[in-house]
Order: C-alpha cells, then sequence, then structure tokens
C-alpha cells in the first residue's frame, strides 16, 4: 500500500472466545457431512429419474440442499473446523444410497428421502437443544442456520410422503435400515 500503510485483510473467522469449541466442532463437522451426503444422494436421484415426473422434485430439494452445504462449508472456515476424514466415504455411499433408492422408482427414491430427512430433522432438533443448553444467544446464528435447515428438512420429508412414499414395497424394512445408517453415520461423522 502507499505511504507505508499496512493492509489488514478481512477475516471471515468467528470470534472463537467463550465458545465450547469441541461443542461446535462436533456440530459443523457432522452437519457439514450430512449435507454432502444429502447432495450425493439427490445427486443418485437424479442421475435415474431426473427425467422423469419427479425430477423437478427432486432438483428442487437438491437445490435446497447445495445452498445448506454451501452455508456449512462457510461455516467450516469460520469456525475453523476439520471436516470428517469420512467425506470420500459418503461421496460414493450416498450416490449409492440415492441412485439405488430411486431404481426402485419414484416412491422407492421418497422413501429414502422420508427415512433421511426424518433422521436429520430429529438430529438437528437435538443439536438446538443442546446450543440452547449452552447459551442461545451465543450461538443465535448458528442456532438461526440450524433452525431454517431443520424445517427445509421437514419439508424434504412431507414432499417424499406426499409422493407416495409410505407404497414403497417393505417401506418399513427400507426406512429402517436408512434411517440406521444416518444413525451411525452420524455418530462416526462427528468424531472422525
Amino acid at each position: 500500500p502507499a505511504g507505508g500503510a499496512s493492509l489488514r485483510l478481512c477475516s471471515t473467522r468467528v470470534a472463537q472466545e467463550g465458545i465450547n469449541k469441541p461443542v461446535i466442532d462436533r456440530i459443523i463437522r457432522v452437519d457439514h457431512a450430512g449435507e454432502y451426503g444429502a447432495n450425493r444422494i439427490y445427486a443418485g436421484q437424479m442421475a435415474v429419474l431426473g427425467r422423469s415426473s419427479v425430477g423437478p422434485i427432486i432438483q428442487q430439494m437438491w437445490n435446497q440442499e447445495k445452498d445448506h452445504l454451501k452455508k456449512f462449508n462457510e461455516l467450516m472456515v469460520a469456525y475453523r473446523v476439520r471436516p470428517t476424514v469420512l467425506l470420500p466415504f459418503w461421496n460414493v455411499a450416498g450416490f449409492v444410497l440415492g441412485a439405488g433408492s430411486a431404481l426402485l422408482g419414484k416412491k422407492g427414491a421418497m422413501a429414502c428421502t422420508v427415512a433421511v430427512e426424518e433422521s436429520i430433522s430429529e438430529h438437528y432438533n437435538n443439536q438446538i437443544r443442546t446450543l440452547i443448553e449452552e447459551d442461545p444467544e451465543k450461538y443465535k446464528e448458528l442456532l438461526q442456520v440450524i433452525k431454517q435447515f431443520r424445517d427445509d428438512e421437514q419439508e424434504h420429508h412431507d414432499i417424499g410422503l406426499e409422493h407416495d412414499a409410505e407404497a414403497t414395497p417393505a417401506y418399513s424394512v427400507l426406512k429402517t435400515a436408512i434411517q440406521l445408517g444416518c444413525k451411525a453415520a452420524i455418530f462416526l461423522s462427528e468424531r472422525i
């Protein structure tokens, strides 16, 4: 800079004083992984059903998931959180789950959506409770983000139900299996 003035770059980091860093790291890491996985699920569904009558509905939900992932990418930087080392696995597993459920047809894809989004809504509700117990004012921005994304996920869940998810053969078995996978993914992504 001219005249010897110092150049100060803007920081995208959040002030770290007073935050419960282990809790925030765990929340942001797992939510980033979850949104990444959701993007891969919808990518798999679109690969199979993108040109079908349900393609625009899947695309609409995927677009919201893309926005969610973008926000968690920003939060990862702002809070200086490392991603889970399992992202390469979630990349493949998410796409396979999405494409596999879509191979069962529209109802199968929607059954997958209901199972995943119900699990994620519950997960986000648990995080909201944790942050409120910690300090709702200190985590106000993060709470707003999680509440909005929880509402979006609940909307996706409801869309799945509106599009005959429950009419999928062996719906309860499929839903239970997917939700067990979600619980395992959440557990692992919080920690690894």
